[in-house]
């Protein structure tokens, strides 16, 4: 059941990212024609102001697994009811501290937005602000019962609600716009299913897996432990913080809200480009931390990281390449004419991207082992880099230099820091992992090459040789990935399940 339940989820995390995004592709230019550029801009930087309240969370959230972990090792039920209280009283502590500090920051909009917003953007911002603040007051208390779905493994379930709220949000949202509720639609909407999705995460855990909550007799011991161990994933939460929403502030501080809608569309593909990966190797993280509490082999965790790391690099290379030769076009009917530099500012997040992408799972490994902290102090430094780069990049060059600044510093990091720290001292092969990467070279090389000389010899302008491209790409990629690429197992995971649905339509047409 366990690895039916693995299986799954990482079909459905797929599937749902991909309905997501087409979802997400399919509304999005509606969304900017009925907004317009100055008010997406505006939602977009209030939500980068807001959003640093989810920093209060300080990493507990992230500390749960490995704890639960640990009991569930024991097989002591008393003990994880405990650690559940415990971190429902944590999350609901944090709950009103986030309400508090929102109040603040709607009480000092004005102060904040001075000289950058008009009064009637400033008066939009204050009502943006409150639902925000409270839509992620409600999210602290809801992750204690996402995580136990998690811990569970019940992966079909989980993916179910993610994918029912993608569906749900754009169906909901768009009779509120064209009734002019502009940018308060979005957040009204989000924050409505956020409350559905809290009522049937309760019903699950309570009705379903028996979860209990004893709130006595708390061991004040594992709650600092707890603090130890969650304040170094704090500083990581910081620091992505600063890389994916600092650009933002900056743009609508020296450039404007118009700059900030353009560097927020780029921003969406680069997160559409993120989900791809944390969803899948989201699935292997109470595998992680079970290996770890029993064994702790590296040689185990190697092979697991590298044939995960593998997959994602499957997925990603197809999107990245794809976006590199069609992107451009895309955006231009996509979004409009005014987003173009939008294409540039993408690349300038995805491309350095990659490589952590493909390693997501070191960073469960890390948290694991209890090794997340010289992690979280590099990227900590790394962000700071990033912004004195970013301001006089974005100063010069707008959205595209406030991108490259963003990209300069994830590579440093991301690509050279961690890698050695992988090797060095987490205990992972990386030259094995590196070896294996690169197996995919000649696979990823000749789509790529080959769509770039069509792009340049045949000028991708119309919606019918935009299609043609993207056709011959798709087979030329998938062919040169089978042939060149996969290996037995990555194979047979790909094909597995349409065999199976071949032989079920075959078996129905025989009898």
């Amino acid at each position: 059941m366990k690895v039916n339940q693995l299986k799954v989820g990482v079909m459905l995390s797929y599937m749902s990212m991909f309905i997501s995004t087409i979802i997400s592709v399919l509304y999005t230019p509606v969304m900017l024609r009925l907004l317009g550029q100055s008010e997406y801009g505006l939602y977009q930087l209030v939500f980068s102001v807001v959003s640093y309240l989810g920093l209060l969370s300080f990493g507990f959230g992230s500390a749960y697994m490995r704890f639960y972990s640990r009991y569930k090792v024991q097989d002591n039920k008393e003990g994880i009811a405990r650690l559940n209280g415990m971190f429902m009283t944590i999350f609901l502590i944090i709950a009103g501290i986030t309400l508090v500090a929102g109040s603040v920051l709607v009480a000092n909009v004005e102060l904040i937005f001075k000289g950058g917003l008009t009064e009637r953007e400033i008066s939009t911002a204050r009502i943006l602000m409150i639902l925000m603040v409270f839509n992620i007051a409600i999210s602290f208390p809801a992750s204690v019962f996402d995580s136990n779905v998690t811990a569970h493994e019940q992966y079909f379930f989980q993916r179910i609600v993610s994918l029912a709220r993608s569906v749900l949000n754009p169906f909901l949202t768009l009779p509120l716009l064209l009734f002019g509720f502009k940018s308060i639609s979005l957040v009204v909407i989000t924050t409505l299913l956020t409350l559905v999705s809290l009522g049937v995460n309760m019903w699950f855990c309570f009705k379903k897996l028996k979860v209990k909550f004893t709130f006595k007799h708390f061991e004040y011991k594992l709650l600092k432990e707890i603090w130890i161990f969650s304040f170094f994933i704090f500083i990581n939460l910081i620091t992505d913080q600063i890389n994916w929403s600092v650009d933002k502030l900056i743009l609508g501080k020296f450039v404007g809200t118009v700059g900030v809608a353009v560097y927020s569309i780029g921003s969406q593909f680069n997160t559409y480009y993120l989900s791809f990966s944390s969803s899948v190797s989201s699935v292997f993280i109470p595998r992680v931390n079970k290996i770890v509490a029993s064994s702790d082999d590296n040689k185990v965790l190697t092979e697991l990281f590298t044939r995960v790391g593998r997959i994602q690099y499957i997925v990603l290379s197809f999107i990245l390449c794809g976006f590199i030769i069609l992107g451009q076009y895309f955006i231009s009917i996509w979004a409009g004419s005014g987003y173009k530099v939008s294409y540039f500012v993408a690349l300038w997040l995805m491309v350095p991207v990659t490589i952590p992408l493909i390693q997501n799972l070191g960073i469960e490994i890390q948290r694991a082992k209890n090794m997340h902290k010289f992690r979280s102090i590099v990227y900590l430094l790394i962000a700071v880099v990033n912004i004195f780069i970013s301001i006089p990049l974005a100063k010069s060059y707008g959205e595209v230099g406030a991108a490259a600044g963003t990209s300069i510093s994830l590579f440093i990091g991301n690509g050279l820091v961690m890698n050695w720290y992988y090797q060095k001292r987490v205990g992972l092969d990386m030259a094995y992992f590196w070896k294996e990467i690169l197996k995919f070279t000649p696979a990823v090389a000749v789509p790529l090459l080959l769509g770039l000389i069509v792009k340049s010899a045949f000028v991708i302008n119309s919606v019918g040789m935009f299609l043609t491209v993207s056709v011959g790409y798709c087979l030329v990629f998938c062919l040169c990935m089978w042939f060149f690429g996969m290996n037995s197992y990555e194979k047979d995971l790909f094909s597995g399940p349409l065999m199976k649905i071949k032989s079920r339509l075959f078996k129905k047409g025989t009898m």
